[in-house]
């Protein structure tokens, strides 16, 4: 079941997001954050009704029947919709701006790719104006979305720890054992 998240005054203003979360505000000082992978996170806002959202979503579809459908794209993407205009957006002012789909590591799979390219071609198809996109590459990337103004920012993450180190030479000694 995918988790929501409505920022109230009474709240924190920062908000996080994991795989099949997303948030909704219309707090001036709100800001909603994740990191992705191969996943894809999808900001979309009203500026005239000054409403935002964010979600994160981890494949563009499954199986029918699979379990846990609210981390599949287009799921994902109705329920972030639907809470924006329950919120009172208006669907026709959304805009968009999307992150995430990277290959972390080259030649496993292309769900990064696929996650990207799935939601580039739903916007397109439900007419909300992507106005800006970070998709693909190989680094991780911290996103934090200011649902209000729009505004988003985007740092890449680098993970020192994946990288293999030579384990140290052995110590040398004069001692010979045979």
């Amino acid at each position: 079941m995918m988790i929501h998240a409505e920022i109230s005054p009474k709240s924190s203003k920062n908000t996080y997001i994991t795989q099949g979360e997303y948030a909704v505000s219309s707090e001036c000082e709100a800001v909603i954050s994740t990191i992705l992978g191969s996943c894809v996170a999808t900001c979309l806002w009203d500026a005239e009704a000054r409403i935002g959202g964010m979600n994160h979503f981890l494949l563009p579809e499954g199986a029918i029947g699979q379990g846990g459908t609210d981390s599949f794209g287009a799921n994902a993407m109705e329920l972030l919709i639907n809470g924006l205009i329950q919120k009172g957006a208006c669907r026709k002012k959304l805009q968009a701006k999307v992150f995430g789909g990277a290959a972390l590591r080259q030649g496993l799979t292309s769900v990064g790719r696929d996650n990207g390219q799935f939601v580039l071609d739903y916007l397109s198809k439900e007419g909300i104006p992507c106005i800006s996109q970070s998709l693909g590459g190989t680094s991780a990337r911290r996103i934090e979305f200011e649902p209000v103004s729009g505004n988003a920012r985007q740092k890449l993450v680098t993970d020192h720890n994946l990288k293999e180190v030579a384990p140290p030479p052995p110590p040398s000694s004069d001692i010979e054992l045979f």
